[in-house]
């Protein structure tokens, strides 16, 4: 996986993506916690598609202008900024405060480190409800209806205001459950039973990592999977793709398809990448295929001049007599170029 090793200094994003926030926004992640449902195991570590929940969750906040993670550091997919509660596991509320004080935007984004199937549109969404409702804060409610405040978005000042005075009420903010900040808070909420999804037991765990290979998801959750191991930011047109592999794989040659897809990559990067410089070379190799299939299909059939091809006699190619009493054979363009005998669909 291309990591990044934390160096402790405030790093900046890749820039909002679609869905972010325009005005611009920062994450706090929650990353800390005993994790005591999964036996002490290290919750944003545990993969689910080949990701680390927490490489997911810093994904889908890829377009915040910061990011800070409240955790003892690690390697992650994407840069971030490193902070830490005091005391080490003081609390949700004493970890948000230690991540806030990295951040300088008017509007953050609060996230758990345990969220599989959370996606930068809901980020978005969350964004854009915040700033047309004037409300704090805009959070998610999972399937029973439950407040998720580490799945939302607020306004700043507000939070550090309320925190203030909770540490002063209180003397410090160890301790304190969460529900002491947003009670205080003027909020509004949004329905999202799959984004609001999160790991808190091994069942849990196996519910998502059963769920993003169902056949509606697996694609999509591959190519993040492997942008993210890559080190690519770049938005694929994977149908655009799959219809090249298709037209490589059927008008030339079965492995034509993994290989012209590959060529198509290494293209796009030779001409500078992004989205423009893929959708460039796919197109040339697509029409390169169509000719290839229309050469193959010209020649298979009578030039209309009443010519042969030299060598073939009166008969089109495949088509001479057929021993008596047999099926008739199939002509070479029933089988692919590739196939080795008995490989075809009919072959007994």
């Amino acid at each position: 996986m291309t990591a990044y090793e934390p160096t402790g200094v405030s790093r900046t994003g890749a820039g909002p993506a679609q869905g972010a926030d325009p005005a611009g926004y920062d994450a706090v992640v929650l990353a800390g916690g005993a994790s005591r449902r999964l036996g002490g195991t290290d919750k944003p570590g545990v993969r689910v598609g080949g990701r680390a929940l927490l490489d997911r969750v810093l994904a889908a906040c890829g377009g915040a202008g910061s990011t800070v993670v409240v955790a003892a550091p690690r390697p992650t997919a994407r840069p971030v900024t490193w902070a830490r509660e005091d005391p080490p596991g003081g609390g949700p509320l004493a970890a948000l405060d230690a991540g806030l004080r990295h951040t300088t935007a008017e509007h953050v984004v609060v996230l758990s480190a345990d969220l599989p199937f959370l996606q930068e549109p809901t980020v978005g969404r969350l964004l854009g409800a915040l700033r047309a409702s004037g409300r704090d804060g805009v959070l998610l409610t999972d399937p029973g209806g439950r407040d998720q405040p580490l799945v939302a978005a607020y306004r700043a000042p507000r939070l550090r205001e309320e925190l203030a005075l909770l540490a002063g009420a209180h003397g410090a903010l160890a301790g304190l459950p969460l529900r002491r900040l947003t009670a205080e808070l003027d909020l509004t909420r949004i329905s999202d039973p799959v984004a609001s999804f999160d790991c808190d037991t091994w069942d849990d765990i196996a519910t998502a990592r059963a769920r993003i290979r169902e056949h509606g998801h697996v694609l999509d959750e591959w190519i993040s999977a492997v942008k993210d191991e890559l080190g690519i930011d770049l938005d694929v047109d994977t149908r655009g793709l799959l219809d090249l592999a298709r037209d490589a794989a059927h008008g030339v040659a079965r492995p034509a398809a993994p290989l012209t897809t590959f060529l198509v990559g290494y293209a796009a990067a030779q001409a500078g990448g992004g989205p423009e410089a893929v959708e460039e070379a796919a197109r040339k190799a697509v029409a390169l295929a169509a000719r290839w299939a229309q050469e193959s299909t010209s020649e298979a059939e009578p030039s209309g001049d009443g010519l042969q091809p030299a060598g073939t006699g009166a008969e089109p190619a495949g088509t001479g007599p057929q021993p008596s009493g047999d099926a008739p054979q199939p002509s070479r363009g029933d089988v692919a170029s590739d196939a080795t005998p008995d490989t075809r669909p009919d072959a007994g």
